[in-house]
């Protein structure tokens, strides 16, 4: 009799397979790389068509890297580019046993047999390289973030550096044929004929804007002075008349005083009131209502403010990308270059890191499309010089970095010449309470200087023909004339002794010339 035999289900479920059983590749296309360095020793003109997406590290393979160096090297003499040269450039370059001899450049002419597609398989080895890169910052960051002596703010600087390297390789625009660019030009010159010839953002002061026909869309603006010259109050002035009289939203960084400082001295802009009765909140109860009435102007105006200090350029880049597509932002203010700080990468001197942020700058500014006004610092070479003219600043004097002057598209000064206790100009015309704003570089337009009135308690700027205190005088002209209402005419004429007296800027009532009685 056969055995009886039982069976018991096999469990055919695969386990479950650990985490790190595999390992991973880096991201790599090695048949590509090979295709791309082909294509290029066959093809006459190919290297120019990738020389702009590739560079050697892109290359996976140690190999091909060199291989593209010899390539450049051979591109940048003017050289010709085959199987032949190549591989004697590599003889002069020491590394032809390092690639596997002349035989592996025979290989790669092989297996190509035209270079249509090169560019399309040059963009492909391209993101594989910035994958990889990705991945390396990340196992970096992740390396030492388990560091316990690593302070966490310092490897967050120096992530963002890293990650800002990358972003920065893969900014690249394609030419365009110039009809769509031509279309451009004339929709902007239609619209700065419908704003009077301001083509760009009018900044409020009318001289100024006749100079720049307003600020130009990817324009970097650079508005240097030295200390006590008003730059904070000049762009805070700006910023008021772009956002309220023109209704452009506009965004503020001030890397030196927080957003309370920087709206109170907004309110003394708009208001009129002094800084410290702000500060102490020791207003009267006409200048309560003044206030009260102004500064719903402000609450409703498109000012964006942010007061990080020591803002990155990458962390500005990220801030001014998310203001232009939530709010629209049309131009950018930085106060000031100086204290903004290019973390995580590594420059010999300040000098180099000053020129790398102001070419950053430059750079956002045409990424977004629109002005982009940063403030800078002057050297003391201005106070070393004497005069009226000495006094004036020159391109010389920025501070820190020849490369400001250099990535700029404007630069202006501000000079108050009161500052330096100079009251008269060469004509004899007073100075005080005049500032000058001088336009000494203007790439595609003009330079000169332009005047302007400062009112150093409001550290307000305004146009030379603007009158703020219109509504004052109006207002001390109706108490005056109240009160002379209830005088008789023997008072009026004979007593001196009268309180308060009549303001001096206002005429006489009555036709009457009050010193001698003749009617004027």
């Amino acid at each position: 009799m056969a055995e009886k035999r039982t069976y018991t289900k096999r469990n055919t479920t695969p386990a479950p397979i650990p985490a790190n059983e595999f390992g991973k590749l880096p991201p790599q296309a090695p048949e590509l790389e090979e295709a791309v360095l082909g294509a290029i020793m066959i093809e006459k003109d190919a290297f120019s068509i990738v020389s702009e997406i590739l560079k050697a590290e892109c290359f996976y393979k140690p190999a091909h890297q060199k291989i593209y160096e010899a390539i450049s090297k051979l591109a940048i003499s003017q050289e010709p580019i085959d199987m032949h040269t190549v591989t004697e450039q590599l003889r002069k370059n020491g590394t032809i046993d390092d690639i596997g001899g002349a035989y592996y450049i025979t290989l790669l002419t092989a297996k190509v047999s035209s270079a249509a597609h090169l560019e399309y398989h040059s963009r492909i080895v391209t993101q594989k390289y910035l994958a990889r890169e990705l991945i390396r910052i990340s196992t970096e960051v992740q390396n030492k973030a388990f560091d316990d002596k690593i302070d966490v703010d310092d490897l967050m600087e120096e992530a963002e550096g890293m990650l800002f390297e990358v972003t920065q390789q893969n900014l690249k625009k394609d030419a365009v044929q110039i009809y769509p660019v031509v279309e451009e030009a004339r929709q902007r010159m239609i619209l700065a004929a419908s704003k009077e010839g301001a083509s760009g953002i009018p900044s409020g002061f009318h001289a100024l804007d006749k100079i720049t026909s307003g600020w130009q869309k990817s324009d970097l603006i650079i508005i240097a002075a030295r200390p006590a010259m008003g730059k904070t109050a000049f762009v805070l002035s700006m910023a008021k008349n772009m956002a309220v009289n023109y209704n452009s939203p506009v965004a503020v960084f001030s890397l030196e005083m927080s957003n309370v400082q920087l709206v109170n001295r907004l309110i003394m802009n708009v208001c009129e009131i002094e800084g410290e009765k702000i500060k102490k909140g020791d207003l009267s109860p006409a200048e309560w209502d003044i206030f009260d009435e102004k500064v719903r102007v402000l609450e409703n105006a498109p000012v964006f403010v942010d007061d990080t200090p020591s803002l990155s350029v990458f962390e500005l880049r990220s801030k001014a990308r998310r203001l232009v597509r939530e709010h629209g932002v049309q131009c950018i203010l930085i106060d000031y270059l100086q204290l903004m700080n290019a973390s995580g990468m590594n420059f010999g001197n300040r000098e180099q890191e000053v020129s790398m942020i102001s070419r950053s700058l430059k750079a956002l500014a045409k990424e977004l499309d629109i002005p982009i006004i940063a403030l800078s610092q002057l050297n003391r070479g201005v106070e070393g010089r004497s005069g009226l003219d000495g006094k004036r600043p020159q391109l010389s004097d920025l501070r820190e970095s020849g490369a400001i002057e250099q990535d700029a598209d404007m630069v202006c000064f501000i000079h108050r010449p009161e500052y330096y206790h100079l009251t008269e100009d060469n004509e004899g015309n007073s100075l005080i309470g005049i500032a000058e704003i001088i336009v000494a570089k203007h790439r595609n337009g003009a330079t000169g200087t332009i005047r302007l009135r400062f009112k150093n308690i409001y550290t307000r700027f305004t146009n030379l023909d603007d009158i703020d205190d219109r509504d004052e005088n109006m207002q001390s002209l109706g108490n005056y004339q109240t009160f002379s209402s209830k005088m008789n005419e023997k008072d009026f004429y004979g007593d001196s002794s009268l309180t308060p007296p009549p303001p001096s800027n206002i005429p006489p009532f009555g036709g009457v010339n009050r010193a001698d009685g003749v009617p004027f």
